[in-house]
């Protein structure tokens, strides 16, 4: 919990206690239901919390964004994003059942009041949002396709509406066919650990006529 007030000193004491309450849940849901690699849980605040706060670095959303997480899993980025922003509106989907359960079991737990987690595939959701976000949920192209629709004309933030993803590694290919327009940010120009050396976030705007 400390690496996340590191980066993220104003949190008030609600935040805290929500962030704080995040380690007992997903140790808990995880022993039944395996939403993030069993290894991987005792690093739950650097590499799943603090990497989904990582998208606040870039944006400060606005009151009353909504943003829409789409492969969203047990819940990030979304969850930890909505505990930082809780005047914007989340929505999360997964097509895996199991794992939006784990999401909404979570959400009620530290009673979240600014998200709802649903079991949809992202080409069954109709609504629309200023801000798509996912952690490493399908290459970029294809999320393009299928979240062009869910984007909003209506623009409130200093970014212009669009796709913000989380992804590591090599990504110019995937990036090629949006380079005048992508926007890459190294995660590591923000927080130090090495853990984010090769952590990046893609910001594609999307325009709707």
């Amino acid at each position: 919990m400390n690496i996340i007030l590191k980066y993220f000193p104003d949190l008030n004491e609600l935040q805290i206690s929500q962030f704080e309450a995040l380690y007992s849940l997903y140790f808990d849901w995880n022993s039944k239901i395996n939403v993030i690699s069993r290894k991987d849980i005792e690093n739950l605040y650097l590499h799943h919390v603090l990497h989904s706060l990582s998208i606040a670095q870039v944006i400060k959303f606005k009151p009353q964004t909504k943003i829409l997480d789409i492969g969203t899993g047990g819940g990030f980025p979304g969850v930890p994003l909505a505990i930082l922003f809780p005047d914007c509106e989340f929505t999360l989907i997964d097509s895996i059942g199991k794992k939006i359960k784990v999401a909404q079991e979570v959400i009620d737990s530290i009673e979240l009041k600014n998200i709802s987690a649903k079991h949809l595939r992202v080409q069954e959701e109709k609504n629309k949002f200023d801000f798509v976000v996912s952690r490493a949920v399908m290459p970029l192209d294809d999320l393009m396709k299928l979240v062009r629709k869910n984007i909003s004309k209506e623009q409130k933030n200093a970014l212009p509406n669009g796709l913000i993803c989380l992804k590591g590694g090599e990504l110019q290919h995937e990036i090629l066919p949006y380079r005048n327009i992508a926007t890459t940010y190294e995660i590591s120009d923000y927080f130090s650990e090495e853990y984010f050396k090769t952590k990046k976030i893609v910001y594609v705007p999307i325009s709707v006529k």
